[in-house]
């Protein structure tokens, strides 16, 4: 073999990557896998699939509730879609873009008319075209099918007709079913639905066919375009063959070949090409490519192995139309991208990174299909029939005037903060992240931003720097907001008057609390009733507390606040509860030599002098009780001024000896 060409399409096309790749991230995201029908015409890319546990099921009825199906890029009839809906299951669309714009056509039929489907009467592709049809449709394999069509059918010459064909239709064959189609009925709608990247494909067997002495076609068996690509190479090389690995590559024949050509289905795993071309350049010297000359090993390996999928997808885009704007509706929404139409015959897309600056957007929740959605080009591939699109570029464009208008203006901007990064944040205001350094984050630089994540912010922007770049304020807006807000304060602050306000910090000797603009202290003898060590009992930093003034001094700015409320004073609870006379029970808390301190109420202890504790003399009250004892007291004096309450136990014990001194009534 003196020289080996190569068809720079060769491999995996669009949408089968895009379903390829959908069923392995489910996988390795841990879910259990299953598609419906063989995702692929590969048995070898199959396999690899079956090992990372995605299989293959024939009917709905063998999904099982807890596995994720996936419809493969040939697409189903619109009742297996609902068979799927009323299932319930999970599920994921991996229907080509090409196969789902033909489902569109065809459901949107009128009524009346016929659709004409030109393809594999058993292929899946077709049968789900054929399952979308509102109206009467038939299949047909080529020209010669249309004519006995038209000869057994003479009414469709008057009816309205609509024409699609299979994405990976022979293209040769199509152009002659065109021809026909024309000749028999002049009021046909022909929609040419050839996927652009097959067209493409298959015109460069042609070409190259004509320039070898032998073909190789790389592919699956029963892969449909595989199979074509083959009986288009044998139409120009009488020397074809189709093999599914390099094992099958018949290297006699190659190595007594002069010029070896080598092209690939789109259903080829770009893994076995690699391996094929790796094998043939051992046998020849210079290596060409349909493009460009390929002289070594090394470099055949680096375009099949190094080059990821978007960085050929990149290499081969041809026409990049920047900054033009579109409308799109929304087709197809799931947590990766959005699918849309844009009124061409390309495919759009618009990834999560391209439809906002937030990386934690949820898709499914900010769109739904039938939405309409103002966008920018960022690239077109004409090989592949696809457009990349951007919202987020759209809403840039719009926004970042509205940023540069406000820098001038002053005005005060809404945002959010959708991340934390060194040096500051990240703020995105009007579709653009603006950064905010630390020093203009929060109100005092003794804040943390760790906690800013998600928050929504007012900012203020204070610089416009080189190539689109805005630099914001929360801190001056924070400054302003309570600049205001201590003037209002001052204005109609009186003791007496109650607030609500935020716990700001903690002292030993108090709390500060943020009234809206201006702070003032509650001091630690005003928050409880009762004694405590340190304010953290009662109050956290960040708590929201009704407090009002107690004192105010309006020449030094210095207020000073009350937290506890009359009605949760004990002696208040007491004076309504209680009375001299009453007999109630009181716990011993504590003990002294002259007496037991008994808890009638939180806040509330009354002294039971040791003359009171029993009607015998004891040497202390130690020799009757113990703290932690429950007792029955009887009150004897309240001194409110004094805040003292006396107890008695022995004028209990007194009225029950006189109840029992009584003499009984006489019969």
């Amino acid at each position: 073999m003196d020289k080996l060409l190569v068809a720079k399409t060769a491999g995996f096309c669009f949408g089968v990557n895009r379903a390829v790749e959908t069923a392995e991230g489910l996988a390795d995201s841990g879910k259990a896998v299953r598609t419906l029908g063989q995702i692929i015409h590969n048995d070898q890319a199959v396999a690899r699939l079956e090992s990372k546990g995605v299989r293959t099921i024939d009917s709905i009825d063998d999904w099982k509730e807890s596995e994720t199906l996936v419809i493969r890029s040939h697409g189903v009839p619109k009742s297996t879609v609902q068979q799927i809906i009323d299932h319930g299951g999970e599920w994921v669309d991996a229907t080509c873009p090409y196969v789902t714009s033909i489902h569109r056509r065809v459901s949107s039929a009128e009524k009346g008319s016929t659709v004409l489907i030109f393809g594999d009467k058993d292929h899946p592709e077709v049968k789900g075209i054929a399952g979308w049809c509102s109206v009467e449709c038939h299949i047909l394999a080529d020209e010669n099918e249309l004519e006995e069509h038209f000869r057994t059918h003479p009414e469709l010459a008057s009816k309205p007709v609509i024409a699609v064909c299979q994405t990976t239709f022979n293209s040769i064959k199509w152009k002659k079913c065109q021809k026909s189609l024309k000749k028999v009925c002049t009021n046909a709608k022909i929609f040419d639905t050839i996927c652009k990247a097959t067209a493409l494909r298959q015109q460069e067997a042609v070409d190259l066919s004509r320039q070898c002495d032998l073909m190789i076609v790389i592919g699956g068996r029963h892969s449909s375009n595989t199979a074509k690509l083959r009986d288009i190479c044998a139409a120009a090389c009488e020397s074809t063959y189709l093999i599914e690995t390099a094992d099958e590559l018949p290297l006699e024949k190659i190595a007594h070949s002069s010029t070896v050509g080598v092209t690939a289905g789109a259903s080829t795993p770009p893994a076995i090409i690699k391996e094929v071309l790796i094998i043939m350049s051992e046998m020849q010297n210079p290596v060409e490519n349909a493009v460009a000359e390929v002289s070594t090993e090394e470099t055949v390996k680096k375009s099949f192995d190094e080059m990821t999928f978007e960085e050929a997808l990149e290499d081969s885009l041809s026409n990049l139309n920047t900054d033009q704007q579109v409308r799109g509706v929304v087709l197809a929404v799931d947590n990766k991208e959005i699918q849309v139409d844009i009124g061409r015959k390309y495919a759009g897309f618009v990834t999560a990174a391209e439809f906002s600056n937030d990386p934690n957007v949820d898709l499914t929740k900010e769109v739904k299909v039938g939405d309409e959605l103002d966008l920018i080009v960022m690239r077109t591939n004409d090989v592949e029939g696809t457009v990349s699109l951007s919202k987020r570029r759209f809403d840039a464009i719009a926004g970042w005037n509205k940023i540069v208008d406000a820098s001038e203006s002053g005005d005060i901007l809404d945002g959010k903060v959708v991340d934390v990064i060194r040096g500051g944040i990240l703020v995105l205001c009007e579709g653009v992240r603006v950064f905010v350094p630390a020093s203009h984050a929060t109100l005092t630089r003794v804040e943390s931003l760790d906690g800013m994540k998600g928050q929504d912010v007012r900012l203020r922007i204070i610089e416009i720097g080189r190539r689109n770049r805005a630099v914001g304020s929360i801190r001056n807006v924070l400054r302003e907001e309570r600049k205001a807000g201590e003037t209002k304060f001052w204005e109609s602050a009186e003791v007496g008057k109650t607030y609500t306000g935020t716990v700001k910090t903690l002292t030993s000797y108090g709390a500060f609390v943020d009234l809206g603009g201006v702070d003032g202290m509650v001091h630690i003898s005003e928050l409880s009733w009762k004694r405590i060590k340190h304010p953290s009992e009662v109050v956290n930093v960040g708590d929201t507390v009704e407090v009002y003034i107690k004192d105010i001094d309006t020449e030094k700015h210095k207020i000073s606040l009350g937290y506890k409320k009359d009605e949760d004073n004990p002696w208040t609870i007491f004076a309504n509860n209680y009375k001299v006379g009453d007999v109630t029970k009181a716990t011993v808390v504590n003990m002294t030599a002259y007496g037991a301190f008994a808890r009638i109420i939180d806040g509330i202890d009354g002294l039971v002098h040791i003359s009171q504790i029993a009607n015998t003399h004891i040497e202390k009250p130690q020799d009757v009780l113990k703290v932690g004892q429950e007792v029955d007291v009887k009150i004897t004096d309240i001194d409110f001024d004094k805040k003292r309450v006396s107890l008695s136990i022995k004028a209990l014990l007194e009225d029950d000896a006189e109840v029992e001194a009584e003499p009984a009534d006489a019969e």
